[in-house]
């Protein structure tokens, strides 16, 4: 098993502000998931399905998409997609390190 390292601004700041202000803890559930996929938070692509995501964090695939939305629109994660029925390519932002 690979040890992933967690910025400490990811569990004292971004959890609070997700799911406490957000009311969004599935966010928090996606954030932390591609963070560990991402070459621990270093920025690399992740390429996953939705369902994939649903099953890597325990949550409906409904609530992988509500947290994933939530995600890019506070420009915590980057997603793209090849085409429309292409699998998404995830990237983990953390604009707290500019």
């Amino acid at each position: 098993m690979n040890e992933v390292r967690i910025d400490r601004y990811v569990l004292d700041t971004l959890m609070a502000d997700l799911v406490g202000h957000d009311r969004s803890p599935s966010s928090f559930l996606v954030y932390l998931a591609l963070w560990g996929k991402g070459a621990a938070g270093r920025g690399a692509p992740v390429r996953m399905a939705l369902g994939e995501l649903a099953e890597e964090t325990g949550l409906s695939k409904s609530a992988v998409q509500a947290g994933v939305r939530n995600l890019v629109r506070r420009r915590l994660v980057a997603a793209s997609h090849a085409s429309k029925t292409a699998v998404a390519e995830y990237r983990v932002l953390r604009p707290w390190k500019r």
